[in-house]
Formats: C-alpha cells, structure tokens, sequence
C-alpha cells in the first residue's frame, strides 16, 4: 500500500482528537506536481512544510507536557494506596482502576511515539519525491533541520513509556496482565478502547518500516515483528523497537 493511502488509514484509526494533526501529505503532494509540471515556486512548497513542522512540535509538546503530569498523578495515587489501609474490598477497587488508567496512559504514549515516526516518515517521502520532480536539493537540509525539531525528540516520552511498564510488572502479577488482556481483546472486536488506536498504530508503523529496496538513510530501521508478536508485545508490555 502506497505510503498516502496508508497515512490516511492510519488518520482514520487514531483519536478523533488527534486526526488534523498529521502530515497533510495530500496537498504537499499535489503542490510537488504543481512546481514539477508548472514551473510554480518552491517558497510555497517550503512554506507549508515549515507550517507542517510548527503543528507537530504544538501538538507533541502540548501532549508531552501532559503526559510528565498524568505520570506523576499516577505515581502518586499508587503511592497513596500503598500508604493507606483501605479494606481489601476498597484497594482491589483502586488498583483495578489504577490499571486500567495505566494501560491506557502507556497506549497515548506509544501512539504519539508512533505520531513522531509516522509524520518524520512523511516529511522524508514528500521530501525525495520533491527532489526527484524537480530536480531540487531540499531533502537533505530539511531532514537535517526536522532531525533537530522537538515533534522528532521522543527521549522523554520513551522514558515515560518504560517507566509506566516497569511500573505494570511491579504492581501487577502475570495472571492479572493475562486477565487485562481479555479484557482488551474483547474491547478490540468491539472497535472501541485505546488499545484498538494503539495496536492499529503499531500495525501501521509496522507496514510503513517494513524493509525494502527504497530503505535509505532517511529512513527509519525496519520494524518486522510478525503481526500477532507486535501484539503480544505490546499486550505484555515488551519493549517494542518505535524508534
């Protein structure tokens, strides 16, 4: 599946929310025919990619602040269960939901990673096919410049993710991920929960680094777990090659 049918599958998969936050790959691709066929500027082509990158940085920064405060609200309503003397009743209640906010809170965080690779994915594509067209030389000082941008600057929120599963394997037995998982599962066939985003994410991400005879060195390393292990992986918290 050619790289725009597949972004906009992958629009259509995650949060409502975040839907007019991707790579607007369709009008930069048809302003690369313009130029190519009509002898149109590139300042307009370079313009709109310069709007593209100040979007993703807005978005993604605006959701990492959120995430630094959500993980420490999480960390301390763990910290006050474990300090308080609830009854067994009351602190299975607490911690189920805890689990269940977990989960979802390690899902946003694998799909902005995910949002990361997807729209660095783009910009490189739109990029070699604007060279090639034209005759230009914008990919490699581009790139160069995206590379340095906070949208691509994932360190923290893999951070985060790997804290959020430490935190899971700490808390929780197997039996109880095990447990989770059915529950996921099911919500998955209904089509709705986060996990169904996460896990469309992941297969998305999959297919657009899947390797190839077009693989450079603008793109980023293959991800070829097979279909039902990038699940599991994600279902049991592994760590799963985003970067």
């Amino acid at each position: 599946m050619k790289f725009g049918k597949r972004l906009k599958q992958h629009v259509q998969e995650t949060l409502p929310g975040w839907r007019n936050m991707y790579l607007n790959y369709k009008d930069l691709k048809k302003l690369v025919k313009l130029i190519s066929e009509c002898g149109k500027s590139e300042a307009a082509f370079v313009y709109l990619l310069n709007n593209e990158i100040d979007k993703f940085n807005l978005f993604f920064m605006e959701q990492e602040e959120d995430f630094v405060i959500r993980h420490k609200e999480l960390q301390q309503r763990i910290k006050r269960v474990k300090e308080g003397e609830p009854s067994s009743g009351e602190y299975e209640e607490e911690m189920s939901r805890i689990r269940k906010d977990i989960v979802d809170f390690h899902g946003e965080m694998v799909l902005l990673v995910n949002y990361s690779n997807i729209n660095y994915t783009g910009m490189a594509k739109i990029l070699k096919k604007y060279d090639k067209r034209t005759g230009g030389l914008l990919r490699l000082p581009f790139i160069q410049k995206v590379l340095e941008q906070p949208f691509f600057t994932t360190d923290l929120i893999s951070k985060l993710v790997k804290e959020c599963e430490t935190t899971i394997d700490e808390l929780f037995p197997m039996v109880v991920v095990e447990e989770e998982m059915k529950e996921s599962t099911a919500i998955t066939m209904a089509g709705e929960g986060i996990f169904r985003n996460t896990v469309a994410a992941l297969m998305t991400m999959k297919e657009i680094r899947k390797g190839s005879s077009t693989q450079s060195h603008f793109s980023l390393p293959a991800l070829n777990l097979p279909d039902t292990e990038l699940i599991r992986s994600f279902q049991f918290n592994a760590p799963i090659p985003i970067i």
